[in-house]
């Protein structure tokens, strides 16, 4: 486990927990992780080397094909903080999408912030009882083959959505007010490199 590292966000101070997957084994499924899906299909969460990774040797990759794959950090539980992950879509012909999650209460209940390269766009949607509901989003370039990142700082029914460093658009929803678990997501036939996973409460 990497030291805690103190970042600040505004006035506030946020301890940022950073998984970068470089002490799992490739192959596997990273321990302490929950591979599994909202709806149905076969998503295929694994560790994989990739000398492309911002930081090498290990990146996880979601290769398997279901309606929403999800993979979230079995002992987080945050109800206001940040999630953030630099990703890379690699390939899909129905979507190239990553995204990233947090009050999960279960894989159908949760909050997701997703960029979408074909679509050329970023959303924020809540799911409840495994409906996704979109309540925010922009048109912006995502390329495909190229390392981006995406940022949520949320606290209480307020969200604040971040792409590649810069603030997009601000959403307010109080759909889910739990605390929960924060993870990473994508959609459908997508394959797409995650690294660099940090959380942090607030």
């Amino acid at each position: 486990m990497k030291p805690l590292i103190v970042l600040a966000l505004a006035t506030v101070s946020l301890q940022a927990e950073i998984v970068n997957f470089d002490n799992a084994t490739a192959g596997q499924l990273l321990t302490g992780w929950t591979g599994t899906k909202t709806g149905d299909g076969k998503p295929m969460w694994t560790v994989e080397k990739d000398e492309t990774a911002p930081s090498r040797p290990n990146v996880l990759k979601q290769s398997g094909e279901a309606d929403y794959p999800v993979a979230v950090k079995d002992d987080t539980s945050l109800k206001d903080g940040f999630v953030e992950v630099k990703f890379k879509p690699v390939a899909g012909k129905e979507d190239q999408a990553a995204g990233i999650v947090w009050r999960y209460q279960d894989a159908g209940n949760y909050y997701i912030a997703r960029a979408n390269a074909l679509e050329g766009n970023v959303r924020i949607y809540y799911f409840v009882n495994g409906k996704r509901t979109q309540f925010k989003g922009v048109k912006i370039d995502v390329p495909t083959g190229q390392w981006q990142s995406l940022r949520v700082d949320f606290s209480g029914d307020a969200s604040k959505v971040t792409f590649n460093g810069k603030q997009l658009f601000d959403a307010t929803d109080s759909t889910i007010k739990a605390a929960g678990k924060v993870g990473v997501w994508t959609k459908a036939d997508s394959v797409t490199l995650f690294d660099d996973f940090a959380y942090g409460a607030k």
